[in-house]
């Protein structure tokens, strides 16, 4: 039998079984001591050796038979030599049996003798025979043995159902469907190794999801500056207009590098969290930073980064990947700021948490639409963000950089413009 379920219950069913039939066979060959036994074959010798004496043979006859309607058991009264004093039979080998400890009582199998004390008489009471069944198994018996099995199957049950389940998320795990676990609650060894598989199968799924992200960001993005870099190269080969054409393919270069560099960084991360850098960041001081290196971009469009004086706050987590984020979403308000607007950088705390705001006065984002602006390459409008520069990731990579950090970032309609609040812990 291969199936651990059958295995047990059979196991703890054969148990049961031994425990109770042996039980109740000891307990059917227990007898009381012979002590006991003794006084009570002296009592019935005496009463039958009245009887005897005072009416013979009838007299005797009648002892019996009230004797064996009490007892269901057979009595004989025998002279010293052993011969039967109610019928005569020879019954002497029964007195050859008497033991070195309890000389005057004679046990042979169910027969029990007492010789009396002047020795001129014998009794001898012969237990009858019953069925084995009926000697030592009881119907109460059987009905414990059945609650025994129900039990012990209800042990197998509870056993080896995890293990089932176990197996049914890795068949479905091997397949293909990363998304099967154990889901268990149990608090014991199985419960364990149900969580241990649960947390290997969600180490796995990241790391694949997160191979499978890089390599569709990757794809689809390096189409369109790898084939405006292959025109700028037969521009350049022209010989016309070489210098600016040189400075497009660094631009366009530049670009690449920039776009490759954050999509490795926030995969590596995500797929391998504990690489994540944690150390105190100065926020504020990173805000500093990134309005003063974005106020060129900014001013190219016609506008301003305007930060809000900040109070100080430090964070812990990887300050690169901070930058990028906040940066990200700088960027992306000035592409869509309008000309002489400022695009407005704030930072609160409160409680255990701090709270980037960045809004810009553009026209907003369409309702529907604010779920979906930070998925991958979602663009509101296609042809602005392209002509913009824009390639749907900047609030893709922001998102996955700040929840990267255990925080969460949101986007609403500020009425004009659109507010983007980041929302981190401090600790």
């Amino acid at each position: 039998m291969n199936s651990l379920f059958g295995k047990i219950l059979l196991w703890f069913w054969a148990a049961l079984v031994i425990n109770t039939i042996g039980s109740a066979f000891i307990s059917g060959l227990s007898a009381p001591h012979p002590y006991l036994l003794s006084r009570l074959v002296a009592f019935q010798l005496a009463e039958a050796r009245v009887a005897y004496e005072a009416g013979g043979q009838p007299g005797l006859e009648r002892f019996m038979l009230r004797f064996h309607r009490i007892f269901a058991g057979e009595g004989i009264l025998t002279d010293a030599s052993g011969h039967d004093l109610l019928t005569g039979n020879d019954e002497s080998a029964l007195l050859h049996q008497a033991g070195e400890r309890y000389p005057a009582v004679i046990i042979r199998g169910a027969t029990v003798a007492r010789e009396s004390a002047d020795g001129r008489f014998w009794f001898i009471f012969v237990i009858p025979h019953v069925r084995l069944a009926n000697w030592f198994l009881r119907p109460q018996h059987w009905w414990m043995m059945a609650v025994g099995v129900f039990l012990c199957y209800l042990l197998a049950f509870y056993l080896t159902y995890p293990v089932r389940t176990l197996q049914r998320a890795v068949e479905r795990f091997g397949r293909g469907d990363l998304s099967a676990r154990s889901a268990t609650r149990r608090r014991d060894e199985l419960g364990d190794l149900g969580r241990t598989f649960d947390r290997m199968a969600d180490r796995i799924q990241t790391l694949v999801d997160a191979e499978h992200r890089l390599l569709l960001d990757i794809s689809h993005e390096l189409r369109s500056p790898l084939a405006r870099l292959r025109v700028a190269v037969e521009l350049a080969r022209s010989g016309e207009n070489r210098e600016a054409h040189l400075d497009r393919i660094d631009k366009e270069a530049e670009r690449l590098n920039s776009l490759v560099g954050g999509l490795l960084q926030v995969t590596r991360a995500e797929g391998d969290p504990g690489s994540l850098r944690r150390e105190p960041v100065r926020l504020d001081r990173l805000l500093e930073k990134l309005a003063a290196d974005s106020s060129l971009e900014a001013a190219a469009h016609g506008s301003e980064v305007r930060l809000v004086s900040p109070p100080p706050v430090t964070i812990q987590g990887d300050a690169e990947l901070l930058q990028r984020a906040v940066e990200n979403v700088i960027r992306n308000a000035i592409r869509h700021a309008p000309e002489a607007t400022a695009v407005e950088v704030s930072l609160e705390t409160a409680t255990d948490r701090a709270v980037v705001r960045v809004r810009d006065y553009g026209p907003g984002v369409p309702e529907e639409a604010l779920p979906r602006i930070f998925d991958a390459f979602y663009r509101v409008e296609s042809d602005r963000d392209r002509a913009s520069g824009g390639a749907g990731l900047g609030l893709s990579i922001a998102r996955r950089a700040v929840e990267l950090h255990q925080g969460t970032i949101r986007a609403r309609n500020a009425a004009p413009g659109l507010l983007v609040e980041i929302d981190l812990p401090q600790r």
